[in-house]
């Protein structure tokens, strides 16, 4: 048998469709029938309903029908099923034959055509002779056929070729070859898939009749048998939840069947095919967790079933393929839009497959472990005439006998022969990396690293077995960084041991430097002996020599690899090999560390490097390099020390003993130009070897580490454990820690800075810092420099409105800078002070911080060299700046009543109140009141504050007697003007004033008909006469009619019009004069003024009543006369 034995049958696999065969149909030579075929069977898609069309000539000879049975009672079966009966139902014996001919119905000579026509169908029908297959008759015209009852001939004549041609009405058809010949084609497609229907249903049933005579005594193959028919002629009915339940009925019964080794394979083969259609349909259906539990099902009843020992692979073979196909099924379901999860998907049973596939090849191993003096038998006993066996699952030798005892002894112990021998050339390692790939995919896929990590290890071992040694190293080397990472030390140490033996075997030095390096350190499991081998063969190929074979390798590649080794050895090419430590965890482990994590320039800067060997011996190294992000240092930092081959294992100073941890430290002095820089170390090289042989350079990226160290350094952080104690010198490598950077500093500056100030400043002011410098250094100190201003990095709003100067006589405006940056002040001789003021002037309120920086040079000695330094010392200041004061405004009418708006020509009062909210005394030196174009002055604009002197809280005020003129119309708000105050602080005599302006509010502006004011005396006295003058001025431009009237009051008298009404010309002033006659004391009512302007009714007395006193004081009489004053209200 062929090793493919195992394969599902393609027929087997594919989707059951109807197959209708197309005769009558040139599709090389006709054009029509070439398109008629194109529109059959080109761009299907899936709406389109399942059919297989084959065209076949028209005296195409179907397979031949066998005779009827009759009876059963006395035929025994020879096997459960025939080897090509789904290939003849699928494409040898068709469900419908469709005849094709071209034949119109105005056709002149019809009785001809018609003949031909009758004779074409029975030649099909001859064809057919015995089967149930269906006849159709299409055909093909060039006209458009007329609706159904309208064309009379056709319809005659259709019904004559029907009876020529012994067909019902349902089975002739017309094709118009027209535009829509597609549309027609699909309509004839739905019409043979019916006749299709009614076969498979009649076959169906022709299968059924036949299980009343079967009995279960000598027919239990035939009930499987028939079951397996009826459901597959359910798929092709394309019913498929009749076909599953069939199925499932035939994988009952298979199981019921009698098992012996003769017949295992048999029943395995066949339980196989059925549980592969039920999985199918399962998921078909959509049903995934019944395809599983089928699936399970079917591992447990059959995988106990091995058959016999001698053949025992092919069982292990057998289940391999179940998990494949169902692993094929699963991912064909999941494409179609199943979804899977990760636990439970395609690649676990991808994963199964492969192990029975391992399993398959130990046990070919051992059953199939022949001489190479035994023969392939001949003739050979797996090969039949045919070329393929008559039932599935038997032996070739043994074909049809159901006997539990084989007849032939000789023959079965030959037949087993072949089959082992035909075992042994099987490529195992192929089909088990096919099948692990599969898995790593899938694992890949559901992102499951771990068992993905695993498959793969897998798959280089296989490589390694199939002696694909570069596949193999590759996919090992890719899965060790995940070990590593996670600490599986002895995982990684069977994979490295595996991967350097595929280096060795193709003579990888690189390579096999690097694993060896590996093993013997601390994350290998190793025992020391296998380490010493290890160390010893590492030690030849740096002496450039061959290494001794690794155990356990197979021998002709072990031959080849020694002369691959005799080449490389023979062959002088680069034997530099350098190796980045990071990646992996060698026998040295590395930590440098600077002694502080800053050093002063004129201090020398001091670093130790620590390693520490893990190896079986002592090894001696010959170079120990460090290398700087500033690689001028490198050559301060070096280690060499030059030893013949025959040293390699005495002391010396690079020579690292195991377990034991020695120690290099390094200095070097800074250069001044790295002052504010950082110093890394960016590698350490140690080197074993020689440059003239082969040499090795460990790179320990930083300042050391690899990839084990964080996780150690993890674990000794959580761990409570003490430490043992250590001799004297030795140090615990885990108290060790990593240290790769420092920042070189500048000196040590020997100079003092004061800063003299009276905070806090004062909005505008130019503030006062004095900054004092005094040197306390023993030379001079040389090209003093002072940068002063706002600290850089602060707010933008605070730098913009920040600006510093040196000159205090002038105000500064935005040109001047925030930052005064290297004001040269000279050299200062040792001891020598001096002083620097600054003026600030903070144009905005908030916390402001002031960097004062003093720079200089100075001269030193360090390790005997000579340097000039940089020192610099720099203080800062946080200074709050506030409001020197505030100004209160407010517009108030001649009576000091609040205004909201003010009346065109009519005078009104201005105040202004400052309120000194400064901590210190402020000096107002004088105050303007600029007015703007649309007010004036009623009086001389004087200040009133002038040399005031305010301390915190007090306040002074000012009163500005104003007027508006008359607006323009849609004028709503009117420019009063500005309030200007110079000011200073009143302890800075010399200082220069400060000029704040403030911007009066907008006033509202009305124009009003008429106004009113009155003549009063501030007082008047009970019983004596009080007389009061009013005054109405027209403000309009026409004439005004009002009526005036006085409502008399209580407390008064009096004599005057209480009634009139007048008329005012524009621009002019009416007089009214009224004597009021006091009747009581005291603060009373005047008798109420009412005017009502006839052309203005919105003007009211309430408004009146701003203009003129509505009150008075009256005292009683006396003797004395009392010449105080009140004012009216």
């Amino acid at each position: 048998m062929s090793p493919s034995q195992w394969d599902f049958p393609v027929e087997l696999c594919c989707r059951p469709m109807a197959f209708v065969a197309l005769t009558g149909l040139d599709v090389i030579y006709n054009a029509v029938h070439r398109a008629v075929w194109d529109a059959f069977c080109a761009n299907r898609r899936a709406d389109r309903v399942p059919i297989s069309f084959k065209v076949l000539p028209g005296d195409h000879e179907y397979p031949k029908c066998r005779n009827k049975r009759t009876s059963y009672e006395w035929h025994i079966p020879k096997g459960i099923l025939k080897t090509g009966w789904m290939n003849k139902h699928l494409n040898l014996v068709p469900a419908l034959v469709v005849v094709f001919y071209e034949l119109d119905w105005d056709e002149p000579q019809w009785k001809e055509k018609q003949s031909e026509c009758a004779t074409r169908v029975e030649i099909v029908r001859q064809s057919l002779q015995g089967r149930n297959t269906k006849v159709a008759v299409v055909l093909i015209q060039k006209k458009t056929p007329l609706p159904p009852g309208e064309d009379v001939i056709a319809s005659e004549r259709a019904a004559a070729l029907c009876n020529a041609c012994d067909l019902s009405g349902k089975s002739l058809f017309v094709l118009p070859h027209t535009d829509h010949l597609v549309g027609y084609i699909i309509r004839l497609e739905n019409a043979f898939y019916e006749h299709a229907q009614t076969y498979y249903y009649t076959e169906i049933r022709r299968v059924k009749s036949h299980k009343e005579f079967l009995n279960k005594t000598t027919h239990q193959l035939l009930f499987v048998r028939h079951q397996f028919k009826i459901a597959f002629f359910s798929e092709l009915k394309q019913d498929t939840q009749n076909a599953l339940k069939n199925y499932r009925t035939a994988y009952n019964l298979v199981h019921e069947l009698r098992a012996h080794e003769t017949n295992m394979l048999e029943i395995k083969t066949i339980a196989g095919f059925i549980n592969y259609k039920i999985c199918r349909l399962c998921f078909q259906h959509n049903t995934p967790l019944d395809a599983i539990a089928q699936f399970r099902k079917h591992i447990d009843v059959c995988k106990k079933k091995i058959g016999s020992a001698e053949l025992a692979f092919e069982h292990a073979a057998w289940m391999s393929k179940q998990f494949q196909a169902f692993g094929d099924l699963f991912d064909e379901a999941i494409k179609l839009g199943l979804t899977a999860i990760q636990t439970q998907n395609p690649g676990f049973y991808y994963q199964q497959a492969a192990y029975y596939a391992q399993e398959r090849k130990q046990l070919a191993n051992v059953l199939c472990n022949h001489e190479p003096s035994v023969m392939y038998p001949n003739p050979d006993p797996i090969e039949t005439q045919t070329g393929m066996l008559d039932f599935y699952g038997q032996r070739p030798w043994r074909q049809g006998v159901l006997s539990f005892d084989p007849n032939d002894p000789e023959k079965e112990k030959v037949g087993i022969l072949a089959l082992q021998l035909k075992e042994k050339k099987v490529l195992h390692s192929e089909l088990i990396i096919t099948l692990l790939s599969n898995a790593v995919a899938q694992f890949k896929k559901y992102k499951c690293p771990r068992m993905k990590s695993h498959l793969m290890v897998q798959m280089g071992e296989e490589y390694y077995y199939a002696k694909d040694y570069t596949k193999a190293l590759k996919l090992l080397d890719y899965v060790l960084c995940d070990y590593r990472s996670e600490g599986w030390w002895t995982l990684l140490t069977s994979i490295l041991t595996t991967a350097l033996k595929c280096s060795y075997l193709m003579a990888q030095i690189k390579d096999y430097i690097t694993y060896s390096l590996e093993l013997l350190g601390r994350a290998s499991n190793l025992k020391e002996d296998q380490k010493s081998r290890i160390e010893k063969n590492l030690i030849k190929v740096l002496m450039n020599e061959s290494p001794d074979p690794e155990p356990d390798c197979d021998a002709t590649s072990v031959k080849s690899s020694q002369k691959l080794w005799a080449d490389r050895v023979s062959l002088a090419g680069n034997n530099i090999f350098t190796i980045e430590v990071q990646d992996f965890v060698p026998f040295v482990q590395c930590k440098a560390r600077f002694l502080a994590p800053s050093f002063h320039v004129d201090t020398p800067v001091q670093f130790d490097i620590f390693l520490k060997a893990d190896c079986p011996h002592p090894l001696r190294f010959s170079k120990l390099c460090v290398g700087f992000n500033n690689q001028e240092y490198n050559q301060y930092c070096m280690v060499e020390e030059a030893y013949q081959k025959n040293e390699l294992f005495t002391q010396g100073m690079l020579c690292l003993t195991p377990g034991k941890t020695k120690n290099f430290t390094f200095k070097f002095v800074a250069k001044t130009e790295d002052v504010g820089k950082k110093i890394e170390i960016t590698s350490v090289d140690l080197i074993l070897g020689s440059e003239n042989s082969r040499c090795v350079i460990l790179n320990w990226r930083g300042g050391g580490g690899d990839a084990a160290s964080s996780q150690e350094a993890l674990l000794a952080a959580r761990s409570f454990r003490r430490r043992p104690k250590l001799p004297e010198g030795e140090i615990h490598w885990e108290s060790l820690t990593v240290q790769t950077s420092t920042m070189i500093i500048s000196r040590v500056p020997n100079i003092s800075v004061q800063l003299k100030h009276e905070p806090p400043a004062l909005m505008n002011e130019m503030y006062c810092l004095v900054v004092t410098i005094q040197s306390h250094e023993k030379t001079v100190a040389k090209d003093v420099k002072l940068t002063a201003g706002l600290k850089p990095g602060q707010d933008a709003n605070l730098t913009q409105k920040t600006h510093v100067t040196l000159n205090g006589t002038e105000i500064c405006d935005d040109t001047f800078p925030a930052l005064l940056p290297d004001i040269p002040v000279g050299d200062l001789q040792p001891g020598e002070k001096l002083e620097k003021t600054v003026y600030i002037h903070c144009g905005m309120v908030g916390t402001r911080m002031f960097l004062v920086y003093v720079s200089y040079l100075v001269g030193t000695t360090i390790e005997g060299k000579e340097i000039l330094c940089r020192c610099h010392r720099d203080e800062t200041v946080t200074i709050e700046t506030v409001y020197p004061f505030d100004v209160a405004v407010k517009f108030v009418s001649t009576k000091f009543e609040h205004l909201d708006k003010v009346f065109s020509d009519i005078p009104f009062l201005l105040m202004t109140d400052i309120l000194s909210t400064s901590p210190w005394g402020l000096a107002i030196v004088t105050s303007q009141l600029q007015l703007s174009p649309s007010m004036m002055p009623v009086d001389q604009l004087e200040s009133y504050v002038e040399n005031v002197v305010l301390q915190t809280g007090e306040s002074a005020s000012e009163c500005f007697c104003l007027r508006c003129p008359p607006v323009s119309s849609g004028q709503s708000g009117v420019a009063t003007g500005s309030y200007v105050i110079s000011w200073k602080r009143s302890s800075a005599v010399k200082s220069i004033p400060v000029r704040t302006v403030i911007t009066l509010p907008h006033v509202i502006a009305e124009s009003i008909p008429l106004h009113v004011n009155a003549d009063l005396p501030s007082f008047g006295r009970v019983r004596e006469s009080l007389p009061v003058k009013y005054h109405l001025q027209n403000k309009t431009n026409i004439v005004q009619d009002l009526e005036v009237s006085v409502e008399p009051s209580d407390a008064f008298m009096f004599s005057g019009l209480k009634q009139i009404r007048l008329r005012i010309l524009p621009g002019t002033e009416q007089e009214m004069l009224y004597n009021f006659y006091p009747l009581m004391a005291g603060y009373q009512q005047l008798p109420s003024l009412n005017i009502n302007l006839l052309r203005f009714p919105h003007f009211t007395n309430q408004l009146l009543r701003r203009f003129i006193p509505t009150h008075i004081f009256v005292k009683p009489q006396g003797r004395q006369a009392d010449n105080a004053s009140i004012a009216a209200a």
